[in-house]
């Protein structure tokens, strides 16, 4: 098969009410219309789907064309899709050497938890990879988890770093955990 490599590149996000098929679907009038998938998320909260592909599409497509090839498939399973041009802007590319890290949250739900966390990170630099927050209300902390994958730059005052977060979390009223990503996968292998 020649696998389409070089080229434009589009991302591709459908949303909707869950139900199986979807990642297929999509897939297969990618493959038909000679798109290369290069990278794809699916995440499932709640009901909700939402999946991102970033594809290379083959000359001579353009985006809105394949646009309205999947809305016109997905339409009658009520998804959207929103397709645009990936555009490197330098400017948000994230060149700093870091390490990769985990901050785990848990404790009774209340308004501005992402918000009051994410601004720590955002002051220091850190890059959010991967959020994954589950909100079920209630005091059981059990219910109200976050989990963040964040690059921490090396260059950072790390102790400092942590002391904020954790005086932040305190504030919130949430207990806070940091810990090195390879630490994080052991301590949870076990």
């Amino acid at each position: 098969m020649n696998v389409q490599k070089k080229g434009k590149k589009i991302v591709i996000s459908v949303l909707g009410t869950d139900r199986p098929g979807i990642v297929a679907l999509v897939a297969r009038h990618l493959f038909e219309n000679g798109c290369n998938i290069e990278d794809v998320n699916q995440t499932r909260l709640q009901t909700e789907l939402a999946a991102i592909f970033i594809v290379s599409i083959p000359d001579g497509l353009e985006a809105h064309g394949l646009r309205s090839l999947l809305q016109d498939a997905l339409d009658p399973l009520g998804l959207h899709v929103l397709v645009k041009e990936m555009v490197t802007d330098e400017r948000y590319v994230h060149n700093v050497e870091g390490e990769p890290f985990v901050v785990t949250t848990i404790g009774p739900d209340r308004l501005g938890l992402v918000a009051g966390i994410t601004e720590v990170m955002a002051d220091f630099g850190v890059n959010i990879t991967n959020l994954r927050a589950v909100f079920r209300g209630g005091t059981d902390p059990a219910r109200n988890i976050m989990i963040y994958e964040v690059d921490i730059p090396k260059d950072i005052d790390q102790e400092r770093f942590r002391k904020a977060l954790k005086d932040r979390a305190e504030a919130l009223g949430i207990d806070l955990n940091l810990q090195h990503r390879k630490i994080f996968e052991e301590i949870n292998r076990i």
